[in-house]
């Protein structure tokens, strides 16, 4: 296969960083604490998705102090943490800061999903964010397409379909959507796994004899109604074909 020879590949030792012009807000113990239009998207060395860095006078209501014990050996580009004060709860090493003019009034926050520690919730205008800000240098596109996807699991058809969804998002592989009425879902087993996408939104997941193969996102976000219901299989669990 070509290996791609990527238009943007960002420097391995060198903070990327750029504005942003979406109204950012975040939120810890029910407080919004951030509040701002002019936050900017950082990437730091070796992380393949960026950090929203707000300037310091839109964190309102919270206090931030010098963390009383920063963790060890993260990769934050000689960064110096900070705790995090809001109505009486304290959330240790929720933020950051990086030497250097540029971004020196800037301030990074963590998400609770992905660092364990941060702002509970996200929002981008009045959408929320799950998991990471969303690279403005990927693309997630929901197509309608009439190829012909058969998924089986041995000699068990799972779902053989004519009218799947695929989705193309960077760097990723294809992945096929089929509506529920093309899927042997007696075969299927749902599970309690939930996931969320910054893209997609909050997935739920099924298992086939004992196995989670499967996953949909029933009310995906507002730009990824075409899969709404549509379940996608995992091309690593089971054997999907298309043609």
């Amino acid at each position: 296969m070509l290996e791609p020879v990527r238009r943007f590949t960002p420097p391995e030792n060198v903070l990327t960083y750029e504005p942003s012009a979406r109204w950012i807000r975040g939120v810890v113990a029910g407080r919004t604490v951030v509040d701002t239009r002019d936050a900017v998207l950082v990437w730091e060395p070796g992380m393949p998705v960026p950090f929203y860095a707000v300037p310091r006078r839109d964190v309102r209501g919270a206090t931030l102090s010098p963390a009383v014990a920063p963790p060890r050996g993260s990769n934050r580009a000689g960064s110096s943490f900070h705790d995090l004060h809001v109505d009486g709860v304290t959330v240790p090493n929720a933020a950051w800061s990086y030497p250097g003019e540029v971004l020196a009034d800037l301030v990074c926050f963590g998400w609770q999903e992905w660092h364990g520690r941060g702002m509970d919730e996200w929002y981008e205008e009045s959408e929320q964010v799950f998991v990471h800000p969303r690279d403005p240098f990927s693309r997630v596109d929901a197509l309608p397409s009439t190829r012909h996807v058969v998924v089986s699991a041995g000699d068990t058809v799972l779902a053989d379909s004519t009218r799947p969804v695929l989705v193309f998002e960077t760097g990723l592989p294809t992945r096929y959507y089929l509506p529920a009425a093309d899927v042997r879902m007696a075969a299927l087993t749902p599970t309690d796994s939930r996931t969320r996408c910054p893209y997609k939104g909050v997935a739920s997941y099924f298992a086939h004899e004992g196995s989670e193969v499967a996953w949909s996102y029933p009310e995906p976000l507002p730009g990824m109604t075409a899969i709404a219901g549509l379940i996608a299989f995992y091309d690593d669990r089971v054997r999907v074909e298309e043609s």
